[in-house]
């Protein structure tokens, strides 16, 4: 089973039997609890469900503790609380343009989106057979954007507050909602050019913001505040100790730039230009959550990080900022501004690429260019969490999943926009057709050589790497056409 059983059993434990005081202090299994408040509440909550399915789950001290009523527990809750993603996704069906032309329903935009939402491969192994909880934050996730695609700007916002609360991670695209709320809310009219109208400057509208920011997080981290335990919960949350790159490195830059520093390495090994004496073995690629150095290019801190994120998304929230384009160029940015993060984020999990694929979803089926990225970034992302699924029995269970997914997607959306040129160059295919190659090395070649003693990380090295390429590929890809997307409409305008 994955880790993340034990995981939530150990959080279901410490919520059920401390008092609130203790439990971001709990630390008698590695898995400390290290999610936002809310979380823990909804942790607490399932925990007084857990208690009639098998009690010995809450004894803190059963580590590692499995038994089959805990872990159909575990299975129902998550589909269960997958009834607000349905909603969701339900919801964000409405906000499409439902108007193009189609031979029948299977063919629409509307019924496209909601299967690849709702049958979404990546959502569908880390949850249901990896085992998280993603499906409801994304729910929520989508919620809120559907919600500010309907000008329900203070809903919206809420629930976009609440997930923050539940999971930080979304703070990454926090920016596009902050920019996007200012634009299109606090400002309530624009001048003929689409430039802002500064009179129309609602402080009112700023100030109801406001107060769903402060009370929601007076709610969520108020009670620490009181107990004086807000730097405890902070250091829980951000734990930048764990290192630069998860245990298996997630598809971004620093995959590209750790593999860069390895060859450079072995390079100045041959050369004679290290000493061999002053290299870690298997540095970088031993598998280890854990703060280590580069060998022959810069150690990367997490400040560097940090600032890289910020330099990569700003192109994006001027872009919102000075020619919004309502909705859809609310979700351009959101996706940049998750896959920038992805990008150059510090401790990056492979998982967080589902950040950026679902809601460029909602833009595969409205445009021919945004189904032809979609179609890149999916199937490099969704390949990358292979190594997730790693024993022989879920071998053929992902592939075909995989396989189901990934050609409904392309029929899909090539029937969709078969009028119109073709949504991926000749390039761009041959690069996705070499995933076949890679996963049969990786999965069936590689563990029959002598190699698999000498380099057990080398398959997952070669997935990262390769998958790295492609995900730059589509973020590049996206920037510049938004970019020339903003040109063009500023051009028009003049």
């Amino acid at each position: 089973y994955s880790t993340d059983f034990e995981v939530h059993r150990n959080w279901l434990a410490i919520t059920h039997n401390l008092p609130l005081s203790q439990w971001y202090y709990e630390a008698t299994s590695e898995w400390t609890l290290d999610y936002p408040p809310f979380f823990a509440w909804f942790e607490y909550v399932l925990s007084h469900v857990a208690k009639y399915f098998d009690p010995k789950m809450l004894v803190i001290k059963n580590l590692n503790y499995t038994s089959d009523s805990t872990i159909i527990f575990q299975r129902f809750s998550v589909i269960f609380t997958d009834i607000l993603f349905i909603y969701a996704v339900r919801e964000c069906c409405r906000c499409v343009n439902g108007k193009r032309a189609a031979k029948d329903i299977l063919e629409k935009p509307t019924f496209i989106l909601a299967v690849l939402l709702l049958w979404n491969f990546g959502l569908l192994i880390v949850d249901h057979i990896h085992f998280q909880y993603n499906g409801f934050l994304f729910g929520l996730m989508l919620l809120s954007v559907a919600r500010l695609c309907q000008k329900r700007y203070l809903e919206g916002a809420l629930l976009f507050a609440v997930l923050l609360h539940f999971k930080h991670i979304y703070i990454y695209v926090a920016p596009a909602y902050g920019i996007y709320l200012l634009r299109s809310y606090c400002f309530t009219a624009n001048n003929a050019d689409g430039s802002l109208k500064w009179r129309s400057f609602s402080f009112l509208h700023v100030t109801l913001l406001g107060l769903i920011v402060c009370l929601v997080s007076a709610l969520s981290l108020g009670p620490f505040i009181v107990l004086g335990q807000l730097p405890q919960v902070i250091s829980r949350l951000f734990p930048f100790k764990r290192g630069l790159c998860h245990a298996y490195w997630a598809p971004n830059f620093w995959a590209l730039y750790n593999a860069l520093d390895k060859a450079l390495t072995i390079f100045g090994l041959k050369c004679n230009f290290l000493d061999p004496t002053k290299i870690p073995k298997a540095s970088m690629t031993g598998g280890l959550v854990q703060e280590f150095q580069h060998t022959v290019l810069p150690s990367v801190t997490p400040l560097a990080t940090l600032i890289c994120t910020f330099i990569s998304i700003l192109p994006s929230v001027f872009c919102l900022w000075f020619k919004p384009q309502g909705p859809r160029g609310f979700l351009q940015c959101l996706v940049l501004c998750a896959l920038s993060s992805f990008m150059f984020g510090w401790h990056v999990h492979e998982k967080a690429i589902l950040l950026a694929i679902l809601p460029l979803s909602l833009l595969s089926v409205q445009r021919a260019k945004d189904a032809g990225i979609y179609l890149i970034l999916t199937t490099t992302g969704h390949f990358s969490l292979f190594p997730l699924l790693f024993t022989l029995p879920e071998l053929p269970i992902k592939i075909l999943l995989m396989l189901l997914f990934t050609v409904y997607s392309f029929s899909a959306l090539k029937s969709l926009f078969r009028r119109e040129r073709p949504l991926l160059s000749w390039l761009e295919t041959i690069y996705l057709i070499q995933l076949v190659p890679l996963e049969i090395f990786c999965e069936i070649i590689f563990p029959l050589t002598p190699w698999k003693q000498h380099f057990p990380f080398a398959p997952l090295l070669l997935t990262s790497v390769y998958c790295a390429l492609g995900v730059t590929y589509a973020w590049l890809k996206l920037y510049v056409s938004v970019l020339t997307e903003r040109v063009s409409a500023r051009q028009k305008a003049e």
